[in-house]
């Protein structure tokens, strides 16, 4: 059975992507998610019995949405206002969460105000336990960094605004 902590990451990551419906099995354990206007619902169920001491008693958890979730969305909106001028924009080129550094010690690959190249490290993509280098495809200086590390990212998300050289 999954840990609380680990079905509420599930949860966050759910509530955040574009997936309306959810199912995993593991170990015995089946856990569904289904989201509806606004909300996400988790039921835990164990499927097979277990040893008394093992039992965790079926779970539901609803969330409402987050205001973490509304900050997100002027973020959204601050790349959208940018689009019209000639600044470039570093997109994710996949689902995953975001890292600006190689370890939680490391200093980030770029700052604000960082100079890069086109073959420069900017961030870490991870998905599915592979740490992806997003490269910033272009020559110039980060604008803005757009998303938070730790943050869950969608394909295509932008996540650098860079002033092209």
């Amino acid at each position: 059975m999954l840990k609380v902590q680990e079905i509420r990451e599930l949860i966050k990551l759910v509530d955040q992507s574009n997936i309306d419906e959810f199912v995993y099995e593991n170990d015995g354990s089946k856990i569904k998610m289904k989201k509806r206007s606004g909300e996400t619902v988790a039921i835990a169920q164990p499927v097979k019995q277990v040893a008394v001491e093992e039992v965790v008693a079926p779970q539901v958890v609803k969330t409402e949405e987050k205001p973490e979730v509304k900050v997100e969305a002027p973020v959204k909106e601050a790349a959208e206002e940018v689009e019209d001028s000639e600044l470039h924009k570093i997109t994710s080129p996949m689902v995953g969460t975001f890292y600006q550094s190689s370890s939680p010690d490391a200093d980030p690959y770029v700052k604000q105000g960082s100079k890069v190249s086109k073959d420069s490290v900017v961030c870490i993509i991870e998905a599915m336990k592979l740490f992806n280098e997003i490269e910033a495809e272009v020559n110039g200086e980060i604008v803005e960094i757009l998303v938070k590390d730790g943050q869950l990212v969608e394909y295509g998300q932008p996540l650098f605004i860079v002033r092209p050289e």
